[in-house]
């Protein structure tokens, strides 16, 4: 699973929470097709920046939040003279809700939610004088500015991801009315006919706030008969407490009576980026990996969050290609239009480079850097697939969808289809989609490309997406610890992704593959040594080497030095591993193990095992010492190949290991030391069969000369070799480890650093974004009485802890629990669920460092110039079985 880190292709990602902060805060709202919230310069027209405006009062308010700031106080005006739709609009946020009141202590309202959006919008009302003050099983009490009101709560059509919406019926007085809010295309499709004024300028406004990042919401009511309440309520219980089919029913029923609404306006909320999403989205584009972010966004607020956080830039090609069309045949022509766009600049790209191309790339040294060799070694390939390389990264594209047209994209006919336009972006976003739909993405991602996937997310609607990439990992944040729980790996921001994967993904890749071909390396070196003395033994099974010495070889002699170079080894350090993101790039394309490089390892075995067969062979072939003794026995032939092939595999290992630590050293040479205790000890203390042997051949000189001879003949080639590909065929890993050498000599002010990028190239508003998505509400909690009384206020303390079990899967009914126990309380509403993206400024000064920075290419790392303290941000590893 570790090593899997540094092979990551595709990013998988929510936004709200993940990618946001997932702090709310009211912006921006329109009540009855008049906007609220921004400040209007009277000569220019235009909005005057909010920073320099002074904040509304809301002093005279008791239950006022000193925290909460608006800046437009022709709204609060509105209010105190009595605005009627003023008031409905506050009414709905203080009503249509499943808050909690919680008073401290000192007897501070203080607000429970399920979702930071839902505390937003009560907190909104309470400070504009619509104070939720209290709830219980049937009743919610608000304080108006009018005075104190108790609503009868009826029912609660709760909220899910399938509906995006949620209703309470709430009787006041002797007037029965709906309040319902939800996301606009929901809404919309539930007006009643005849609101087109409203509708128009509302839809105006709320394409106003999605191309700001604000994440919107929209309002409505309707005022129901108590005979029309009676009848619905009747099919409402019989779907209640049917056996079969119960969501799809309640479902059904709820679709009922939420239609002919009227119109009364929309919210608009902030959320913040959080810190370092755009650097590192940056980063990891450029080190290849193509990001994708799914979402419940409305397509514009996507466009503009992808401007915001790097997603999109203004290097694009083209504008981000759109799908949003709503039939089969709509999508299909979109597709097919979309897909000809790419293979037009493509088919423009490739015949420019064609034309402009070297002619060759002759060998250079890492003295002369010439421009050939770069391109050449940045794509890490040569010929025809170098240049498709380069044609792909020189062009950007960029696809956005909704969850209409995503549909359809993924129905069999058309999937193929839309992976050919999509795998052409280094960037997708999909917006207004479901969590089954996040899930199917991944694993058609998964499917049609074969690569490794991440999917990273912070609550429940991002589970089924986690558990169906390779690699999942939950951000523990404001939604609970689903997300964390159901993945592989936590942790606390976004931004530490970057480490994750350019840091600690790469080095256990790294060392992984590094492992295995030492031992096959090994191994292969160790076992045909038989095969070659069986050419001597008439093939008659009898081994060369002690059978002790064939039990305790990988076990003793040759298996701490490889651990400990898996455990602690480096070829870059964790600074320039971040530095320059294009070293994760082998990864990506398993260039560091490989069918070719098992076959390369086996090789290496093969010629080590000849060469340290043979040459004692030659050695000692009829054999005698000075007194005429013979030294040319079984027994001490197979003590100096055994005592050679120590020597060589760990001479081997010493040469491969690029971080040396205490413990590398201490088991490199301890495997030596060891091998001759563990030899004598066994043949002289226990009586092992090959006793003396070893002793009597290093008395001779030959043994000695013998073994210097081999192992230099065995090491010489690997250390000819690697010197000539690092210098005169150096890739993306030695040209950083040279940058790395020199850094060491070179002081910084000296160094010719390069400037840091700058993360924010968008040429939009950098706002926040939105995903109209939280958990299934607690609609059923409420009105079932067990944890709130109806008679008294509720207990904080009991209502936080029923919060915390709901949102870490330990809620106090099951989800097929029914919403209707045959007594007289309210009705709750049931819910249903689904299956569940260097070029660098040359420097002054001419250093080998500055030449090598200059040669790695691609864009340089702004985690660089970070803190330290965020570099080494704590990792979490989750032991799951969700994979």
């Amino acid at each position: 699973l570790n090593e899997e880190l540094g092979q990551i292709q595709y990013i998988f990602s929510d936004k709200t929470g993940t990618l946001t902060q997932n702090i709310m805060t009211f912006n921006k709202c329109s009540i009855n097709g008049k906007e609220y919230g921004d400040i209007m310069d009277d000569k220019t027209g235009e909005p005057i920046d909010l920073e320099y405006k002074r904040k509304v009062d809301f002093s005279k308010n008791k239950y006022y939040e000193p925290s909460f700031t608006f800046y437009d106080v022709s709204l609060l005006n509105e209010v105190n003279r009595g605005n009627e739709l003023c008031d409905m609009f506050f009414r709905i946020l203080a009503l249509c809700h499943t808050v909690m009141p919680d008073y401290s202590n000192d007897g501070k309202l203080e607000y429970q939610a399920q979702s930071p959006d839902e505390n937003a919008l009560v907190s909104a009302a309470r400070n504009f004088g619509f104070v939720f003050k209290e709830r219980t099983s049937s009743t919610i009490t608000i304080e108006t500015p009018t005075g104190v009101e108790v609503h009868e709560l009826l029912c609660i059509l709760d909220f899910n991801n399938v509906r995006k919406r949620m209703s309470v019926i709430l009787r006041y007085k002797d007037t029965i009315q709906l309040y319902c809010k939800g996301a606009d295309n929901v809404i919309y499709e539930r007006l009643k006919p005849g609101q087109d004024a409203i509708m128009e300028a509302t839809q105006d406004h709320l394409q106003k706030f999605a191309g700001e990042g604000l994440r919107t919401l929209v309002l409505g009511v309707k005022t129901l008969t108590l005979a029309e309440f009676q009848d619905w309520k009747a099919e409402h219980h019989k779907a209640a407490v049917s056996l079969d089919n119960r969501e799809e029913n309640l479902d059904r029923v709820y679709n009922i009576i939420e239609k002919d609404l009227r119109l009364v306006g929309a919210t608009a909320i902030e959320d913040k980026l959080q810190d370092g999403v755009s650097q590192t989205i940056a980063n990891l584009e450029t080190a290849g990996i193509k990001m994708w972010v799914l979402t419940g966004d409305k397509m514009e607020t996507a466009i503009n969050i992808g401007y915001s956080c790097n997603l999109l830039s203004t290097d694009l090609v083209d504008e981000p290609y759109i799908i949003d069309g709503r039939t089969y045949q709509e999508v299909e022509s979109q597709l097919i239009n979309h897909r000809r766009s790419i293979e037009s600049h493509l088919a423009t790209l490739k015949s420019t480079k064609n034309v402009s191309a070297p002619t060759s790339a002759a060998a250079h040294n890492t003295r002369t850097f010439s421009e050939a060799d770069i391109l050449q070694q940045e794509a890490g390939m040569g010929g025809a697939a170098a240049n498709n390389t380069v044609s792909e990264r020189s062009l950007d594209f960029a696809l956005v969808i909704n969850g209409h047209a995503l549909a359809h994209a993924l129905e069999p006919q058309l999937e193929d289809m839309f992976m050919g336009v999509a795998e052409h972006c280094s960037a997708v976003i999909c917006c207004r989609v479901t969590p089954l739909q996040k899930a199917l993405v991944v694993e058609l991602v998964k499917r049609v490309k074969n690569v490794v996937t991440l999917a990273i997310g912070d609550g429940a609607n991002d589970v089924s997406m986690i558990k169906a990439a390779d690699i999942g990992v939950g951000i523990s944040g404001q939604e609970g610890r689903q997300a964390v729980l159901a993945s592989d790996y936590s942790i606390a921001q976004f931004r530490y992704l970057e480490r994750l994967l350019l840091v600690h993904g790469r080095w256990s890749y790294y060392r992984m593959c590094k492992f295995l071909r030492y031992f096959f390396y090994k191994n292969f070196a160790f076992t045909l040594c038989h095969f070659w003395y069986a050419f001597s033994c008439g093939f008659s099974a009898q081994t060369v080497l002690d059978p002790a010495f064939i039990s305790v070889y990988n076990l003793f002699y040759t298996s701490q030095p490889v651990l400990f170079m898996a455990y602690f080894d480096q070829d870059v350090n964790e600074r320039n591993s971040l530095r320059f993101p294009k070293l994760y790039h082998p990864g990506m394309v398993s260039s560091f193990f490989s069918i070719k490089g098992f076959f390369r390892s086996a090789l290496h075995g093969f010629v080590t095992s000849l060469i340290l067969f043979a040459i004692p062979l030659g050695a000692y072939h009829n054999k005698t010492d000075g007194l005429g003794k013979v030294l040319s026995d079984h027994y001490l032939f197979g003590s100096v190949v055994a005592t050679i092939l120590v020597l060589v595999v760990t001479a081997q290992i010493a040469l491969d290991t690029q971080y040396w630590t205490v413990w590398n050293h201490v088991t490199i040479w301890g495997s030596v030391i060891i091998y001759f205790v563990l030899t004598f000890a066994y043949n002289w203390i226990i009586g092992g069969q090959y006793i003396g042997s070893l002793t009597t051949v290093m008395q001779d000189q030959t043994f000695w000369f013998v073994v210097l001879l081999t192992t230099v003949v065995c090491i010489l080639p690997v250390v000819a070799y690697r010197f000539y590909k690092i210098d005169v065929r150096p890739n993306l890993t030695d040209r950083a480890r040279l940058v790395q050498r020199s850094d060491r000599k070179i002081k910084k002010s000296e160094s010719g650093l390069p400037r840091p990028f700058s993360g924010r190239r968008s040429r939009r508003s950098v706002r926040s974004g939105y995903a109209f998505s939280h958990a299934e509400g607690f609609g059923r909690l409420i009105t079932s009485g067990r944890i709130i009384n109806q008679e008294s206020n509720i207990s904080g303390k009991s209502w936080a802890n029923g919060i915390s079990r709901m949102k870490n899967g330990q809620g106090s009914r099951s989800k097929k629990s029914s919403a209707f126990d045959g007594s007289d309380r309210p009705l709750a509403g049931g819910t249903g669920s689904l299956k569940d993206r260097l070029r660098l400024p040359r420097p002054k000064s001419h250093s080998v460092g500055d030449a090598l920075i200059r040669d790695i290419g691609g864009r340089q790392s702004t985690a660089y110039h970070r803190q330290q303290a965020a570099n080494h941000a704590p990792l979490t590893v989750q032991t799951s079985t969700s994979h």
